[in-house]
């Protein structure tokens, strides 16, 4: 009878694939993954997605190692197991004396302490790869990710959903990890497993070999040929998902806008459309996977068929023993399982890679406002901005500023009026960096703001915007956002100047009371007096106020302008706002016309002259009583 041995050398097949593994995952990028270091700004290819998930798992080599070495005792124990039961059946059948036990005694002890050392490599794994590696990866992950966020331009966030920038985070930080483990844990270690087993069924007979590469063969070449739809569908179809979560994101963070206009239906099928294009896209994918799924379990009958063929034909003739059935079944039912996963690998890593690609091919794309290579801190002085021959468009559309020139004197209080889009707030978010002129310069005391670090910019910037947003997050976590370290005394003296400290005080928590997303919880008035809060923290030398009292009663407003005109004593202060009253106590203001300046002067020297400054005066007048204002006391 004969009985097939292994000898050391029949590993070099193992010996070799795990050379390969680990010169493809380490050695092979190292060239290259460079191009990725300290830069997030390439647009992704299918390439460069494997190099991004090459440089995560970089800094786990011993967690790797782990993985590889478990598997490919894995791969070992799924014929050598069998093989020895091979050696048990064919003793059992074949010895009939007395000392049976002892004579298969090293057969079963081999079969145990092969059992043994799979599963401490198993619980070895799990530690090495589900503690010390998958947790710390998902976290590198987000936190690169969302660095690489937070440095893109202000208009990235005005072209993309939110919901959908959040959902593609989510996507990248589970699946790079789940991708990993696919590749090392199952596509790796069942090829090996497969190799392994072909060269243990060709000891027993070269037909059963040939079966099991032929039925294999065929498919891995089905694989390799529709891998490529396969990705594409999947990056379609989960750029379908991205959009149909960015959709439903924004339609109930305008829930409010939904319920006051009787929404509801529009909405529905509003996201219809998406929603129809998701299914499709989807359908398509499962297709394709249904054709897998179907030749596989048809074609697995025909090679059962036939290796019982064999093994019956073959112990007829004395050729095979029982052992030899139980080898080739079980080996045969092992592969068949492991393909089954493989193609359900194949089909989920598919979905998976197309959705890391493009969700990095959106998160990574270029930063279009980035800081010169030497750019220095911005040193405010004084305060004066000038704006020199600047030309701005919006997506390069008809430019609203065309060489604009103009001079905000250091120090001084100066308001900005004109109809709406004549170009106020486009000045301030320029001036903010938040867009990137086409031509000229901006500079603060000399100094051309592209040349200077964003941060140390609007570090020096204070502005109340028209539209304030708050974080889901307590008021004095909201109000100390601009001075993280600023005591509680400093940040009630804040709300006070803000006049919001009198209804914090009365809500039951104070200053812990969560404001809710947005600040639902407050109305309009008491976000912006909190913003106001937020900005006199801050504390910087130059001042903006961006319609920063529009939800505020006339009352309030002129109280508040009081607590404030002493605190814009020495600032560069720049005041929008389409009460005209409120600039009336302004040291200059520049009217605004499609881009221009059209009127510069102060409020009593504007309303003497013929212009657009005297007709909105008197529109306003007619409609709205001039405020008192006692300004004249806080000088």
């Amino acid at each position: 009878m004969r009985l097939p041995y292994k000898k050391a050398g029949d590993f070099r097949l193992v010996q070799l694939s795990l050379w390969l593994l680990i010169y493809v995952l380490i050695r092979y990028p190292i060239s290259e993954i460079y191009e990725l270091e300290g830069s997030m700004n390439n647009v992704l290819n299918k390439k460069q997605t494997c190099l991004f998930i090459i440089k995560m798992l970089q800094p786990f080599s011993v967690s790797l190692l782990i993985m590889v070495l478990t598997n490919i005792i894995w791969a070992i124990d799924l014929s050598l197991r069998p093989y020895l039961m091979k050696l048990i059946l064919n003793y059992i059948v074949g010895f009939n004396q007395y000392n049976l036990f002892e004579f298969i005694l090293w057969p079963i002890l081999a079969y145990l302490i092969v059992l043994f050392v799979y599963e401490s490599a198993s619980r070895l794994q799990w530690y090495f790869v589900e503690i010390k590696m998958i947790p710390i990866l998902r976290q590198n992950v987000f936190k690169l990710l969302y660095n690489t966020l937070l440095d893109h331009s202000y208009s990235f966030f005005e072209n993309n959903y939110l919901g959908s920038i959040t959902k593609k985070i989510s996507d990248l930080t589970n699946d790079i990890p789940n991708v990993t483990q696919i590749i090392i844990e199952r596509l790796f270690s069942h090829t090996l497993a497969l190799a392994i087993a072909t060269y243990t069924l060709l000891q027993v007979k070269i037909e059963f070999a040939l079966i099991m590469i032929s039925w294999v063969l065929a498919f891995s070449i089905g694989i390799f040929l529709t891998l490529k739809k396969c990705i594409n569908l999947a990056d379609v179809w989960s750029e379908y998902g991205s959009s149909v979560t960015g959709l439903m994101i924004d339609s109930l963070s305008n829930i409010l806008s939904v319920k006051i206009f009787s929404g509801k239906d529009y909405e529905k099928k509003y996201l219809s459309d998406s929603l129809n294009s998701l299914k499709k896209s989807e359908q398509k994918l499962a297709w394709l996977y249904f054709w897998f799924w179907t030749s596989y379990g048809y074609s697995f009958f025909i090679v059962q068929g036939l290796n019982f063929f064999f093994l019956v034909k073959g112990y007829q003739s004395a050729a095979i023993s029982v052992g030899d059935f139980a080898l080739v079944l079980s080996i045969n039912t092992a592969i068949a399982t492991f393909l089954w996963t493989v193609i359900r690998d194949f089909s989920e890593f598919s979905k998976l890679f197309g959705r890391i690609t493009q969700a990095l091919r959106i998160i990574t794309s270029p930063h279009k406002i980035q800081d010169n290579p030497t750019a220095e801190n911005l040193r405010v002085k004084t305060g004066e901005i000038e704006f020199r021959n600047v030309t701005f468009s919006y997506n390069e559309g008809t430019p609203l500023f065309i060489n604009e020139s103009f001079i905000i004197e250091a120090g001084k209080k100066t308001g900005l009026v004109g109809h709406s889009g004549s170009g106020k707030t486009t000045f301030v978010k320029l001036l903010l960096r938040l867009y990137d002129i086409e031509s000229g310069a901006i500079l603060i005391d000399g100094q051309n703001i592209k040349n200077v670090t964003q941060v140390s910019l609007q570090q020096n910037i204070t502005i109340i915007p028209q539209d304030i947003s708050l974080f889901h997050r307590t008021l004095i976590d909201n109000i100390r956002y601009s001075n993280p370290y600023a005591s509680k005394e400093l940040v009630e003296k804040a709300a006070m100047l803000a006049k919001a400290h009198c209804f914090i005080s009365r809500l039951p928590n104070g200053y812990d009371s969560f404001v809710g997303e947005q600040g639902i919880k407050l109305s309009g008035g008491q976000r912006q007096r909190i913003a106001m809060a937020r900005a006199i923290l801050k504390n910087s030398p130059i001042f903006i106020l961006d319609e920063a009292t529009s939800h505020l009663d006339s009352e309030t407003e002129r109280d508040i302008y009081e607590f404030l005109w002493p605190f814009m004593n020495g600032k560069t202060t720049i005041v929008i706002a389409h009460r005209l009253s409120t600039l009336s106590h302004m040291d200059r203001i520049l009217v605004f016309d499609k881009g221009k300046i059209v009127q510069d002067g102060t409020h009593s020297e504007l309303i003497k002259q013929d212009g657009m400054y005297r007709i909105l005066w008197k529109s306003q007048m007619k409609e709205h009583p001039t405020p008192k204002f006692d300004l004249a006391a806080t000088q």
